[in-house]
């Protein structure tokens, strides 16, 4: 009897991973590039949220029945949904997706989210819903001034890298010190990729002044749709600054003036266009921390395309 002693190995599934700075241009792109070709999981961690369209950028209706999207619309906006909870839903989605014969592409904006799929979940603890009632009640008694300033106390790693309008993230700092007596930044994610999943990974980029112009054109498109309504609809429904879906940009400036007693919308427009600015400078820094990451800009569709196949990817092959 002869024995097969060739090397069996396991052919990983592979995934494109598609980030950016907002209003870099990632839906048009993706429209223009996958629209044969993929399922989208969302890694944007506003447009989780139901109720939230206009100001979260969401893909409108037509583009979502061309192109299958996952994880859009899966929470209210009072609900959490961590980074574990999206690597979590992502690992299931990745495999599902490539049995329906197309190629997962997971887009959006929100960095931390990738940093754990491609390196790994952090070892952080779950959510503790008690510990983080208790947590959101003292930081409505006490302010989110006194939030910051006990994270720094607490985690001054995690309070360098937490934005100190970003209550959601601060809440989870203080409720992983609470619950474990460790700061959420000794809980370290990996510095190597994982090995499980093939990830491609794509950055799109533009030109700075291109980009701010951009963003303010977004803006003014969300006040154009009706992102005021939006929000008082929200409010009428009960929506305060705490919930985890008013942390988003576009959001939390509407709570951030009344507290000031700031009822301008122009003033509101030119808040959120600045926290974007801000934001979107944050996010160019991340994304370029991953070592493997390739950068084009948005219409470079052809350099994407044959970037994509000498990854091993031929969109061709997915057409249906």
């Amino acid at each position: 009897m002869r024995l097969n002693t060739e090397k069996r190995t396991t052919r990983k599934n592979k995934a494109v991973v598609l980030f950016g700075p907002t209003a870099v241009g990632k839906t048009a792109m993706t429209e223009a590039l996958f629209s044969s070709s993929a399922e989208i999981i969302n890694a944007d961690s506003v447009q989780v949220y139901r109720g939230l369209d206009i100001g979260s950028a969401k893909p409108d209706k037509e583009l979502r029945e061309r192109i299958p999207h996952h994880l859009l619309d899966i929470r209210d906006p009072w609900e959490q949904y961590t980074a574990g909870d999206f690597v979590r839903d992502t690992e299931a989605l990745i495999p599902e997706i490539i049995s329906r014969g197309k190629l997962p592409l997971i887009t959006g904006g929100t960095a931390y989210y990738f940093r754990q799929l491609v390196y790994g979940p952090s070892k952080a603890p779950q959510s503790d819903p008690l510990v983080r009632e208790n947590v959101n009640k003292e930081i409505e008694e006490k302010g989110a001034s006194w939030a910051y300033s006990y994270l720094e106390l607490i985690d001054p790693v995690s309070h360098s890298r937490i934005n100190e309008n970003d209550i959601y993230r601060i809440s989870r700092a203080i409720e992983v010190y609470r619950a474990s007596g460790k700061p959420l930044s000794s809980f370290s994610v990996s510095s190597s990729p994982r090995e499980d999943i093939d990830f491609v990974l794509i950055c799109l980029v533009r030109d700075r002044s291109e980009l701010k112009e951009r963003i303010r054109l977004r803006v003014d498109q969300m006040f154009r749709e009706g992102l005021y309504g939006e929000i008082r609809a929200l409010m009428e429904k009960g929506a305060v600054a705490s919930w985890p879906g008013m942390q988003g940009i576009g959001y939390r400036e509407f709570f951030e003036a009344m507290e000031c007693g700031e009822a301008s919308l122009g003033t509101i427009k030119e808040d959120i266009i600045k926290s974007t600015e801000q934001y979107a400078k944050r996010q160019m820094t991340f994304f370029r921390s991953f070592s493997s990451c390739r950068f084009f800009h948005p219409d470079d569709l052809d350099g994407i395309r044959s970037y994509l196949s000498v990854e091993g990817i031929c969109l061709d092959d997915f057409r249906s």
